[in-house]
């Protein structure tokens, strides 16, 4: 269920392995073009342009509100890219990614009632070490 109480169609086993396949590719096609040194922001935009180049559906700064005694609030959460309404994508362009972000990334799965999320971090020099893959 996610965070308003709807079913969230999560998919099969394989099928998040397959749309995580594709996300890391995409991730390291990206990484690849213009290296580190940009904004998060302009990743963003270029990962969601190749995702939606491999096909899938891509949603951009998702409002996602937390609900607290049945009242749902606006604390001010976007998820970054949420691929195919299953996998969340958290972008950072950081020297070290801080324990925060992994945590960040978990409150957004338990929040949208999603199981996998990925945390790429576009600022390292081998894509592979900026890449964490995270699941409830």
């Amino acid at each position: 269920m996610n965070h308003q109480g709807h079913q969230v169609h999560q998919g099969g086993p394989s099928e998040l392995d397959g749309l995580a396949k594709t996300i890391v590719d995409a991730g390291l096609k990206v990484h690849r073009a213009p290296g580190p040194g940009l904004l998060e922001s302009a990743y963003e935009h270029c990962l969601a342009h190749e995702l939606h180049a491999r096909g899938l559906s891509v949603a951009r700064q998702i409002l996602l509100p937390i609900v607290h005694e049945g009242v749902t609030l606006d604390a001010g959460y976007r998820l970054d890219l949420l691929v195919e309404d299953k996998i969340i994508i958290e972008i950072k362009a950081v020297e070290t990614l801080m324990p925060l972000a992994e945590a960040q990334v978990l409150t957004y799965l338990r929040l949208s009632g999603r199981r996998l999320g990925f945390l790429m971090n576009f600022n390292v020099q081998l894509f592979k070490n900026g890449i964490r893959r995270i699941a409830l």
